[in-house]
Parts: C-alpha cells; structure tokens; sequence
C-alpha cells in the first residue's frame, strides 16, 4: 500500500483560496467516516422498529417536550405533534429514512442523496433543540450534520462504494454518470 500519494484539493470561494494536498490515507478516513455515519442512522433507525422496543416509535414526547421553547421551530413541532396525520407520518418517515440513510452508506450507494438527507435530519433536531445561545452552534447534531455534509462533498461512495459503479452502468453506449450529469448530485 502506497501511502506517500496526495491529491491536491483546491476551493476559490467568496474571493478566499484554499489549497492543500491530502495524505493517501485520507481515502481510508473517508470511508471510516461514510461507514461510521451509517451505522449511528442505521441503529438508530433499527432501534426506533417495533420489534426491538416495547412501545411503538413515537415522536410525541420529542416534538412536545424535547423542543426547546426558544426554538425558532417549536411551534411547527408542536403543530406537528397535534396532527394525528402529521405526527404518523413522522413516526414512519424518521425510523425509516434513518434506516436507509444509514445502508445506503455503508454500502456506498447514492451517498450524496443519503448524506443531504442525514444532513437534513441533523438540521430538524439541531433547530427543535436551540436554546439560542451561542454555545449551541457545537451542539453534537449539528456538528453530525456538517460531518453528513462532509461525506457528500468528498463523493465518499466512490471509495469501496457502489456509487463507484453505478456511474459506470453503461446507458446507451455512455456511462451513465455522462449520459446523465445531473445524477453526480445523488450518486458519489
């Protein structure tokens, strides 16, 4: 194993340059990372399904009394929680979006779309949990949705994913990632 190879990474944003070289081994973090990721949403998820709790999910006590009243969104959680409709959407929306999350990155598959989508997730429970204070912009959710983020900016699923293959279905004589450019959004 070669660990004496670097990629150069480069970003020219709002007039400020970044430039580094990475270390080969960051290939190696950058799937630790994807597969950490994973599995936090897809126990998660799994822990939220009936069959391994007594009581069906239930995310009442989160959108009621886990919400901070300072919360910019406590209002709408709590709206949410008192429509029988909304609130058994998002008993099955969250145990299930989590648990997707979670497989398709482990697997590496369609790793841009499950890191937004985890990154969104990270966002509602970031937000129900503000406080307003500055202290709140280290909160753990937070910082998991900039990791989420993260692994959707490094294209994670092109190391030891199936993202790396999936590109490359043959689509009318073009790999598909070429056929179709717009897909490089979902899929990396």
């Amino acid at each position: 194993m070669s660990t004496t190879t670097t990629n150069r990474l480069e970003s020219r944003y709002a007039g400020i340059n970044l430039t580094g070289e990475t270390h080969a081994l960051s290939a190696w973090f950058v799937v630790t990372l994807r597969f950490m990721m994973g599995g936090m949403m897809l126990f998660a998820g799994l822990g939220k399904l009936t069959f391994f709790r007594e009581d069906p999910f239930n995310a009442t006590g989160y959108l009621v009394y886990g919400v901070d009243s300072a919360s910019p969104v406590s209002g709408i959680y709590a709206d949410i929680a008192a429509n029988a409709v909304l609130l058994d959407i998002i008993n099955v929306l969250i145990p299930s979006t989590q648990i997707l999350i979670g497989l398709a990155l482990i697997v590496g598959g369609f790793v841009r779309l499950a890191a937004f989508g985890g990154a969104l997730q990270m966002l509602a429970f970031y937000l129900g949990g503000w406080e307003g204070e500055w202290l709140g912009f280290f909160d753990n959710t937070l910082v998991y949705m900039v990791l989420f983020l993260a692994i959707g900016a490094f294209a994670a699923g092109r190391f030891l994913g199936v993202d790396r293959y999936i590109e490359q279905i043959n689509v009318g004589g073009q790999p598909l990632i070429e056929r179709y450019p717009a897909i490089r959004y979902l899929l990396g």
